[in-house]
């Protein structure tokens, strides 16, 4: 068995009714059971409901496809879907780190309203701060979607939680393949992070093992098997990539490729390509079996690239965005995004438009015929998607990650070009840069995030800072956060 260690940094209740009702799959079950009052309507029907594929990759920068600008990639299939789709220009993650950023993918809401200010750390950790993972009262993407006929699976990485009541066949996914914790080493699928290194891969509540096997090549025999097994039912499949996050795994074939740039760029390459081509084989699957039509696909990544120790201090590329992962920077938001679906998304357009993680929530809602129960942040970008020059549909847009305290934690608030960004981190090279507590910045003006205009527009600053005020108040609130 072929294992390459990599040492990873982590940044930093009892059951509910919806936990109790979760799925059983403690004996390792392939075929879980629906939930109580989740019903099939007629096969037609089912057959008339189009199929999901939600894609996210894991610590990609925000220009690392050639059809967002990148000139020393080879990403051909993500091309192919911004072809054959619509891709956006002003798309932002939830959050600049991974757990906040997939808890508002599946909720709608913003991380804080999803009940996850920060990462989840390892179990042992989380028994001492009570940090768990998504709460099991969140309706996510797959329960809604299984309340309206579909099969719900997960390919990938969760970093969710770890308890039962945390893990995905409680959150909704009728099918789980992948690794519970934030990465994987991708041939010997073990964790290394916090001790002790312990093995990471499972099939429902079942530890399975596939030493030596490349961890992007075994999700896609996952994914191929999820289709196969839903030929008459719709299904919803939320692929989840260990990649391009460290370690850079590549295939061999394209290391060789990529062997003419510089390390880390050509480490981080290999790995972009070797996931693109994974999700070719999975579309070219969806030709095969004539589903293209009739099957959505989003695709995005979960925030900025790394500059970690163990990413190599970089190796993906921001373009002209200033920052990466951990920051709220453009760098660590902005994100590549696109959604392609022939029978009613236009093919080959872009949109300028800001939209925002929390949106494909609605988005799918409306393209499925299913209902978003709870109050969510998102909207649905149907309206901007049809309408090259519709207006931006959020007026003002908020983040916040660390705590529900903004005294303690990085937050932003943008409204039209301006954003306002307080507590400000830009990691680089094993160091922290000291910054401003509040910088503002004119985004349309400045993309680049060079230049701090706070003093010169004071009043600016103040209702920015008003806006965020407000929002977390009323987001502490909600969340029954003592102050």
């Amino acid at each position: 068995m072929r294992i390459l260690c990599c040492f990873l940094l982590l940044t930093a209740c009892s059951f509910s009714a919806k936990a109790q009702n979760y799925i059983a799959a403690e004996a390792g079950n392939q075929e879980a059971k629906a939930k109580p009052g989740t019903g099939y309507s007629s096969t037609q029907k089912k057959k008339a409901k189009p199929n999901v594929i939600l894609i996210m990759t894991d610590d990609q920068g925000s220009i690392d496809l050639n059809s967002y600008g990148a000139t020393d990639l080879h990403t051909p299939n993500l091309d192919r879907l911004a072809k054959e789709g619509v891709r956006f220009t002003q798309f932002y993650a939830a959050a600049p780190i991974c757990s906040p950023s997939r808890a508002a993918l599946l909720t709608g809401k913003t991380n804080l309203r999803a009940g996850l200010p920060n990462n989840v750390p390892i179990l042992a950790h989380a028994e001492r701060t009570g940090q768990y993972g998504l709460p099991t009262e969140q309706v996510t993407m797959a329960e809604m979607l299984k309340q309206n006929g579909y099969r719900t699976s997960l390919i990938g990485k969760w970093h969710l939680g770890h308890r039962p009541q945390n893990l995905p066949n409680a959150q909704g996914f009728d099918y789980f393949f992948g690794h519970r914790n934030g990465v994987i080493d991708n041939l010997s699928h073990f964790f290394y992070w916090d001790g002790p290194f312990k093995h990471d891969l499972y099939r429902n509540s079942e530890e399975v093992y596939y030493p030596g096997e490349h961890f992007t090549d075994v999700m896609v025999k996952e994914v191929k098997s999820e289709i196969d097994r839903n030929k008459d039912n719709p299904f919803f499949i939320y692929w989840a990539f260990n990649s391009p996050h460290y370690p850079y795994q590549g295939a061999p074939k394209w290391l060789d490729h990529y062997k003419g740039l510089p390390t880390p760029r050509k480490e981080y390459a290999a790995f972009v390509s070797s996931t693109d081509e994974a999700i070719g084989k999975v579309l070219d699957y969806l030709d095969e079996k004539g589903l293209t039509e009739n099957t959505i696909i989003v695709f995005q990544s979960d925030h900025g690239h790394s500059k970690e120790e163990r990413a190599l201090w970089g190796g993906g590329n921001a373009g002209p965005y200033r920052g990466s992962k951990f920051s709220l920077f453009e760098g660590g938001i902005r994100v590549p995004a696109i959604i392609r679906y022939p029978r009613k998304i236009p093919a080959g357009e872009v949109r300028g438009q800001l939209a925002t993680q929390m949106d494909w929530f609605p988005t799918i809602a409306e393209l499925t015929g299913a209902r978003a129960t709870e109050k969510i942040d998102g909207k649905s970008l149907m309206p901007v998607i049809k309408k090259k020059k519709k207006k931006t549909l959020h007026d003002v847009v908020h983040w916040q990650i660390g705590t529900y305290k903004s005294d303690e934690s990085q937050w932003a608030v943008r409204k039209g070009p301006w954003k306002l960004i307080g507590n400000v981190t830009e990691p680089t090279r094993g160091r922290t840069e000291e910054l401003p507590k509040l910088f503002l910045v004119n985004v349309e003006g400045d993309v680049s995030e060079k230049q701090n205009v706070a003093a010169e527009n004071p009043d600016k600053v103040k209702e920015l800072l008003e806006l965020h005020q407000a929002w977390i108040k009323q987001v502490r609130a909600e969340m029954k956060i003592a102050e």
